[in-house]
């Protein structure tokens, strides 16, 4: 009974170190990737900077309190211009800047006005999507240095063939092209997360134009309302 207790424990044992022994192949085989995966992974860390640092961004830019236009217009329609310009002042958004904008032209031509407010735009929409091509720019390259890594692994793998000669054996070789794949599954993976996260922002500062046009119009109107 106890001799059967120990084979099994041993067995256990050796099973799991196994495993132990096959995991930390797994990490051996990323640092075997050799120095193609270190700007791969300097590409993921500013992928994940500019991802994360944006979205808080341009999410604080799309937040906008429903009570904001209703006191502007309160304000405008009774002459009380000053109030109006402070409201838009203290509230720190791409849209109440347009707003500022269009309240501190009231007087003026409405092309002024609507000219004014779309200029504005323009700056707002270049703040929201700084960083944004830069992201793209890391989703094309990450994948373009992983098949660089490959290549250059198999150009090694091949001249370990012809420096072997008959003495070389299959092993060498698929260990060789394996480990040279590495770099294209790391651009991989970045490349496509750096992708989808682009598209996120891009949607992300589409719905925020939606909202400055919308509310500009709104502004436009409520000038063009008889006094």
């Amino acid at each position: 009974m106890n001799l059967l207790f120990l084979q099994d424990t041993a067995t256990i044992a050796i099973d799991a170190a196994g495993k132990a022994e096959k995991e930390l192949s797994y990490i051996g085989l990323l640092i075997s990737g050799g120095g193609f995966m270190i700007p791969i992974g300097i590409l993921s860390l500013l992928a994940f900077y500019i991802t994360i640092e944006r979205y808080l961004a341009i999410k604080k830019a799309g937040e906008i309190d429903p009570k904001f236009m209703l006191n502007i217009k309160d304000f405008v329609t009774h002459g009380n211009i000053d109030a109006a310009l402070a409201l838009a002042k203290q509230t720190n958004t791409p849209i109440a800047r347009l707003i500022e904008k269009g309240i501190k032209r009231i007087g003026r031509p409405l092309n002024d006005i609507s000219t004014a407010i779309e200029n504005e735009g323009k700056l707002e929409v270049y703040k929201l999507e700084r960083s944004l091509p830069l992201l793209a720019t890391v989703a094309g390259a990450a994948p373009m240095i992983g098949f660089l890594g490959t290549v250059w692994g198999m150009i090694l793998a091949f001249k370990s063939i012809a420096d072997a000669g008959s003495s070389l054996k299959p092993g060498d070789l698929a260990s060789g092209i394996y480990v040279a794949m590495v770099t294209t599954l790391g651009g991989l993976i970045v490349g496509i997360i750096a992708l989808i996260a682009y598209n996120l922002l891009v949607a992300m500062v589409e719905n925020v134009i939606y909202k400055m046009e919308n509310t500009s119009v709104d502004f436009i109107d409520l000038l063009q309302e008889p006094a």
